[in-house]
């Protein structure tokens, strides 16, 4: 037997497998599936068991609210710049793609500062043009966004159009900025819902 309080420590607080309880007491997997069941405790989601194994001392973020005028105004434009360029249909990761490195740099401040996210977990893809150099076109952002070139994912390139605003305006690729965080992207959402609730609540 497998009791309540045992199966809560484990599974619950301490985050352990079917498979690792199984043997640390010294039974099958069965078994501990059984007394699970019996004691109503149920199983994580494939993705909570996922998230959970990537992330074994917990999440790596938390979100802060703005403490003073400046952050305010930070934290309106970061969630206005991912309400007007994020990819929010993507479940699975934070999106924001753009040409303007300034518009993706606040929004990279605006994650590290209300989210904890380290700029190095940040990830990097460029659209370009097929006549564009990737190599320029990666350092040209790197030293931009003061990243390093071991966050870039490989380019996709698409047919070279002819000269005009929007070929000048991305002359070095429009870069996607993404984080693959489920639970930070839910954090983001759920954060961007109780704020454009607020604006519109009538005083």
């Amino acid at each position: 037997m497998i009791s309540r309080d045992a199966l809560i420590k484990l599974y619950l607080e301490k985050g352990k497998s079917q498979k690792e309880i199984a043997l640390i007491r010294g039974c099958s997997v069965n078994q501990v599936c059984y007394w699970m069941r019996r004691h109503n405790i149920d199983r994580r989601s494939i993705r909570d068991a996922v998230y959970l194994k990537n992330n074994p001392n917990g999440d790596p973020f938390c979100y802060r609210a703005p403490r003073n005028r400046e952050q305010e105004w930070l934290h309106g434009m970061g969630l206005g710049l991912y309400w007007g360029e994020g990819t929010k249909a993507c479940k699975a990761s934070v999106r924001i793609g753009n040409s303007d490195p300034k518009l993706i740099k606040m929004f990279m401040q605006f994650m590290i500062t209300f989210f904890q996210v380290r700029k190095s977990d940040f990830r990097f893809s460029l659209q370009l043009f097929n006549d564009i150099d990737k190599n320029v076109a990666s350092r040209y952002w790197c030293r931009r966004l003061g990243v390093n070139s071991s966050q870039f994912t490989k380019p996709t390139f698409s047919p070279s159009q002819s000269l005009g605003t929007y070929k000048r305006k991305c002359q070095y690729g429009v870069l996607t900025l993404y984080d693959h965080n489920t639970r930070l992207r839910d954090l983001l959402i759920n954060v961007l819902e109780l704020s454009s609730e607020s604006s519109f609540t009538v005083k």
